[in-house]
């Protein structure tokens, strides 16, 4: 067997043996075969080297290559005169070779006998054995002379092919010939500046352009930059190979953003000092701290956090140097947050904040949920608080017993600042009130004090690219970044590794909790005011006309209007939680407010079967009180009706409609009032018994005072009910209600018309502001002359009454209940054959729900009784009006105006 044929069958052999085992067992199977079959070639045979042999090229024995002739080489072995490794290369001697030379050798033996390769026979020359004696077709294996190739130039003829006579014929380019045209040298033209940067064309842009400053040639970029031309590459490809590649800096020093502050100095050094501190990033003050205008905000629940304020306020009224004494302020109790922290008081405004630690819902969640919101809104100031001089927030807490909730939220305060562009003065203070907690707030304080004396420039590192020491949240808004680029960024980022980022939740934001806690201060508040609290955000309280209705001193004002028993009815409240904080409000501001639900949410029917519990528990409490009537004590026990007013805003549970379908299953109706704030919940409410709007104002400016609404949208919000109401919700039995407050919202009668033209309500509900007490912490605490009379009401509705039919809309006074101070104003369509009927027929109304059919307010009337009519008072019959104080002689019980200090007038 050859050597060739030994490689060739170990290959076969070897090939699948590699492929099904694999590693290293293989290698060594192959080194085993190799040594086996290639051994002897490899590394020789001794005992044939020993051999000698007679070679008749050589005459002689062995390999004594010194007594061959020049011609015997010649005619052995190649021209050697002798084998490969001293082997005989004649076999036993002679010139015919019995073994081929391995065709892998790398010495080519050229030897006489060896004939030229011609290019018959494929080639590879003529092979007697395969191809016979004849070849090439009986014309010889004479190697013919290649003729030379020669290429024909192309011309721009038949397609920039050139001419080819069998395919084109004798005539091509249009008889024109196919001599080649001379290619036109291509110039390339300078592009100018003018026109767009593509230069000037006086066919698209006349002979005038840039203004009639004429198109000099902007200056020619150097070759390295430009185009070559006749480069093959197509115009119209871009590359974008880099294009999503961050800029990489050469250095790892980030690039810290110093945005501009009026009064404020940026000291920017190039290289970081020795101290490690970024010296780019210091600034110092125009002005001196003490001129400052300094507010201390505070937020309280208890009273704690405003009693840390004064110490703070205190101290620093003994600073030397001060020139303006410090202002204390409720944070909680701010008209308009933005006002100070959207907007600032004076450029010279410095704020300290004292911020407590409560682990239940309270209103310094709100200023955390607005801060935030402030931060994401792309309608204003990326950085609104860099107007500010300073800030420095101080936090109270219980590291002892609260370890991992320790000045939690004064942390998120003092974050939300800084990334709205607060510039702190002064280190984020943590006091434990544990022990000695006044000391340590005086302290604090003292130390600022002495601190505002010095203006040394203070290392300000805000940056939304940059990370504080503090700060684990990573901010993604480059959108600022004033040179465009990943300041830095030291990676590039794969754009595959782009949408596959797990983005963390930001741990200083608010976190989910109960709404009204049982262990929370707001809880104690609202249980003690005599509410039922259900689950974790409802409520649930008996009305003093519910009292009074089973005692038979008479119902309230929805008996006389609309035919509501009040001992039947019961006042609930899916959310305790409130949009706005309206001056008349009966909790004064003790219930949370939110623009939109951020809280464990309980289910409709845990809030439902937990409510009439709470309410028949009330219910029973009233069997030991005298003059309780038995019969409606025991009617008491089947709720006929559910207010769902109370205190918050009932619209805001996001299960609302879902909370009224169980009501209707039940057969009880629904009373839902809402202060046309939420319009894409009103939207998409279903069918109730009737739909309340409070309108508290007519015009956007006594709105804000009256309301104090949370949205800054507020008016738009309120146009967008109305509109609701006059189109996808005028199947329901909609009612616009206006509280009358002296000094507020009685005058503009004008502007409540409009009001009533753009929504077209079935009834109008005007009613006095009930006097709930006051609240020295209410910015806008009522008196009793905020109050209107009975006469003060019905002249206000007779005058409103009369702009609106002199408008031509429909409207005429209908019904009163002068105990309550209300007057009810209808439409004309309710006016049948000369009697009102603006009373509910229930029954009629649970027939058609529960039919399925389409119905409208029109088909559950009922007829409005005489003695609820406007004129007749609206007491209802078989109830003892009783009055808490007798007249006396002179005197109808009132107080005198004259005895009561001036009316408090809203302010801007």
């Amino acid at each position: 067997m050859d050597l060739q044929t030994k490689v060739y069958g170990s290959l076969a052999v070897v090939s699948p043996i590699f492929l099904y085992f694999g590693g290293r067992l293989s290698i060594l199977i192959v080194v085993w075969t190799s040594v086996v079959l290639f051994g002897s070639e490899l590394f020789g045979n001794k005992e044939d080297e020993k051999k000698t042999h007679a070679c008749k090229c050589s005459h002689k024995e062995g390999n004594e290559k010194d007594s061959i002739s020049e011609d015997t080489k010649k005619d052995c072995c190649g021209g050697k005169g002798t084998g490969v490794n001293g082997k005989p290369c004649c076999g036993q001697g002679g010139k015919e070779q019995s073994q081929q030379l391995p065709t892998f050798k790398k010495d080519i033996i050229n030897g006489e006998s060896e004939k030229p390769k011609t290019k018959c026979c494929g080639g590879k020359g003529h092979d007697e054995n395969k191809h016979g004696k004849v070849c090439c077709k009986g014309k010889g294996h004479s190697e013919p002379k290649p003729e030379p190739v020669v290429e024909k130039p192309k011309t721009k003829c038949c397609g920039g092919k050139g001419h080819d006579k069998e395919k084109h014929g004798e005539v091509c380019c249009k008889g024109k010939g196919h001599d080649e045209p001379k290619p036109e040298p291509v110039v390339e033209k300078p592009k100018t500046t003018c026109c767009g940067g593509k230069g000037h064309d006086e066919n698209k842009h006349g002979k005038v352009c840039c203004k009639g400053k004429g198109h000099g040639e902007k200056k020619v970029e150097p070759e390295s930059e430009r185009p070559k031309v006749g480069d093959e590459w197509d115009s119209m490809t871009v590359d974008f190979t880099e294009a999503f590649k961050p800029n990489r800096s050469k250095t790892t020093k980030k690039a810290v953003k110093v945005f501009t502050k009026k009064g404020m100095t940026e000291i920017k050094t190039k290289e970081t000092e020795t101290d490690g501190l970024i010296k780019s990033a210091f600034t110092v003050s125009n002005s001196e701290l003490l001129d400052s205008d300094i507010y201390i905000f505070y937020s309280s629940l208890q009273g704690s956090s405003q009693k840390a304020g004064q110490i703070v306020q205190e101290k620093l009224k003994e600073v030397s140097g001060l020139k303006k004494q410090p202002i204390l302020l409720n944070l909680d109790e701010l008209n308009d947050t933005d006002e100070y922290f959207v907007d600032v008081p004076s450029p010279n405004s410095l704020y300290i904040l004292v911020v407590p630690s409560y682990d239940v819902d309270c209103p310094l969640d709100y200023f955390i949920q607005t801060m935030e919101e402030n931060f994401n809104d792309h309608r204003l100031d990326k950085f609104p608080l860099r107007k500010l001089v300073g800030y420095t927030v101080l936090g109270l807490g219980d590291s002892e017993s609260w370890p991992d909730k320790f000045c939690y939220q004064a942390t998120k305060v003092d974050y939300w600042i800084s990334h709205l562009g607060g510039r702190r003065i002064f280190p984020l203070g943590k006091i434990c009130m544990k022990y000695d907690g006044n000391d340590k707030i005086a302290e604090w304080a003292t130390l600022l004090g002495e601190l505002l004396k010095d203006n040394e420039p203070i290392l300000y590192e805000y940056d939304e690219t940059v990370d504080n020491s503090d700060d684990d949240h990573n901010d993604n808004d480059d959108e600022d970044n004033g040179n465009g680029s990943d300041a830095g960024s030291d990676e590039n980022v794969d754009v595959e590794d782009v949408g596959g980022k797990e983005i963390k939740p930001n741990e200083n934001s608010l976190e989910i909790k109960q709404m009204i806690a049982k262990d929370s201060p707001t809880y104690k508040n609202l249980t003690k005011q005599g509410y039922r609290i259900v689950g974790s955000h409802s409520g649930v309280k008996i009305c003093r006309w519910t009292k009074n209705e089973l005692r038979g001193k008479g119902s309230c004002y929805k008996k006389s209007l609309f035919n509501i028993a009040s001992s039947r009815c019961m006042e609930l409240t899916p959310s305790l939680a409130c949009s706005s904080k309206c001056v008349f409000c009966w909790r004064h501001g003790t219930n949370p407010v939110s623009k939109n639900w951020r809280w464990e949410t309980d289910e409709p029917e845990y809030i439902l079967e937990n409510a009439l519990a709470a309410h028949y528990s009330m219910i029973k409490q009233m069997r030991g009180v005298p003059g309780v009537i038995a019969d409606r004590f025991i009617n008491a026990f089947k709720v006929a009706h559910c207010a769902l007013s109370l205190v918050g805003e009932p619209i805001l549970y996001p299960y609302i409609t879902r909370f009224i379908e169980l009501l209707h299953e039940k057969e009880i109706t629904s009373f839902l009032v809402c202060n046309a704030q939420h319009p894409e919940s009103l939207r998409t409410i279903g069918k109730v018994t009737q739909l309340y709007v409070s309108i508290d104002a007519s015009t956007k400016e006594e709105l804000k005072k009256v309301d104090r609404p949370l949205y800054k949208d507020f008016w738009e919000r309120m146009m967008e009910c109305l509109d609701i109401l006059r189109t996808v919700q005028s199947h329901q039995r909609t009612v616009f209600r206006l509280t009358l407050v002296k000094g507020f919202n009685m005058g503009q009668i004008s502007s409540y018309a409009d009001l009533v033209q753009r929504g077209e309500p079935c009834f109008i509900e005007v009613k006095g502001a009930t006097f709930s007490g006051s609240s020295k912490d209410n910015v806008n605490s009522l008196t009793m002359q905020n109050i209107p009379f009975i006469e003060e009401c019905k002249d206000f509705v007779e005058r409103f009454v009369a702009e609106l039919q002199r408008r031509g809309l429909p409207y005429e006074i209908s019904a009163e209940h002068a105990h309550s101070n209300c007057v009810l104003i209808a439409q004309k369509k309710f006016k049948i054959d000369g009697k009102w009927h603006t009373h509910i027929d229930f029954d009629k109304f649970f027939k058609l729900l529960e039919s399925g059919e389409n119905f409208t307010y029109m088909d559950y009337l009922k007829e409005t009784p005489e003695w609820a009519l406007y004129g007749n008072g609206g007491f209802a019959p078989g109830n003892v009006r009783v009055h808490r104080n007798e007249k006396k002689e002179g005197n109808d019980g009132r107080v005198n105006p004259e005895d009561l200090p001036e009316i408090p007038i809203a302010t801007n």
